[in-house]
């Protein structure tokens, strides 16, 4: 009986210490409220602390998975955000949560030879790919004393192109064209190529239509080394805030090899569309239109995504990251205002 009542009486003094001990302080918690939601955009109220490029959490009825969506525009009493999920089950009134994250891709030799989406989530049956950490998608692109002159070529398979327009490793290649005009079936043969050398190749489709990217996967599957590829997919029939993430995100992980001293290849098919995707949100998020109603930072939104193409020094690694994006016309007509754009960002273009 003696011990019973000696095991009690520890056990209390056990929890009258923990009780003495706990710090009782407030927990903070971002709560925010759907004002309006439609058309894969939603604006937020109640989230002040919120940050571009931050993650939200919008919950839906009957304790379905939450949505993740990002935010994209900051206004003193609303925030814009692209949704990155389907949007059944939510509507105006539902929480809001915020996360402090910004928007991150997974990096790492675990997403080799995967089809993934921009959030690392895979599209091709398999499991969860073992990612060796997260980086942000949006990052600045190495400076002018951190890169280093273009020396090496990156041999495409084309002898017209290898012979004429010798495309080196950590330069910015646009493919401009109408469309069928054999655009992503030249962007298909460089990475097929690389077969036989140690080049990392990051496929990242834009807005393309299911059937195409399947083509395209088959084809590396078939004749490259799908092993050393990684296809990041946001199709036409996905969320347009995917579609919009994508390139950076296959951007991120392309960097990820060359940062350790690897070269990397990026195609991009294409930046016309997420060109459109963008005009689509910064409407929806009544931002001013310009230009053939596209945004004002339109120019901006491709040039820090391309500048990060560079071959590095070798107090960064020494690695390359070249980038052969893809922009389509209309009947042939160059000057139009994306592809100026495009033409006057890249280091030249295969027409």
């Amino acid at each position: 009986m003696s011990t019973l009542t000696d095991n009690v009486r520890q056990r209390l003094s056990e929890a009258a210490r923990r009780v003495r001990s706990f710090a009782f302080q407030p927990e903070l918690d971002m709560v925010g409220r759907v004002e309006n939601i439609g058309d894969d955009v939603a604006l937020v109220s109640g989230l002040p602390q919120a940050q571009l490029n931050e993650l939200l959490l919008f919950e839906r009825k009957d304790a379905l998975q939450p949505v993740t969506g990002i935010v994209l525009a900051l206004d003193p009493d609303l925030i814009g955000c692209a949704m990155l999920g389907r949007t059944e089950g939510i509507e105006a009134g539902n929480t809001v949560r915020g996360t402090g994250a910004i928007a991150s891709a997974p990096v790492g030799e675990g997403l080799l030879g995967r089809v993934i989406n921009p959030l690392g989530i895979p599209l091709d049956g398999g499991p969860v790919p073992e990612a060796s950490g997260f980086e942000p998608m949006e990052r600045p692109a190495p400076g002018i004393v951190q890169r280093e002159l273009v020396s090496q070529a990156l041999e495409t398979g084309l002898v017209v192109i290898d012979a004429m327009l010798a495309l080196g490793r950590g330069q910015r290649e646009l493919i401009i064209g109408d469309r069928e005009t054999g655009k992503t079936a030249l962007a298909v043969d460089t990475i097929v190529n690389q077969r036989n050398s140690e080049v990392i190749c990051v496929y990242c489709a834009v807005g393309q239509k299911t059937s195409s990217i399947t083509q395209v996967i088959e084809a590396v599957r078939q004749f490259g080394a799908p092993e050393r590829c990684i296809f990041v997919v946001a199709a036409a029939d996905d969320p347009a805030g995917l579609q919009w993430l994508s390139p950076y995100a296959a951007c991120t992980m392309a960097e990820y090899f060359s940062e350790r001293g690897g070269d990397a290849l990026l195609v991009i098919d294409d930046l016309t569309s997420h060109a459109v995707i963008y005009r689509q949100l910064s409407l929806l998020l009544r931002n001013p239109p310009g230009r053939e109603a596209y945004p004002g930072d339109i120019f901006y939104i491709h040039s820090r995504l391309l500048e990060r193409a560079a071959r590095l020094s070798h107090e960064r690694g020494g690695g390359s990251l070249t980038a052969l994006p893809i922009a389509a016309t209309e009947e042939g007509n160059i000057s139009a205002y994306i592809p100026t754009n495009l033409i006057s960002i890249t280091d030249g273009q295969i027409v």
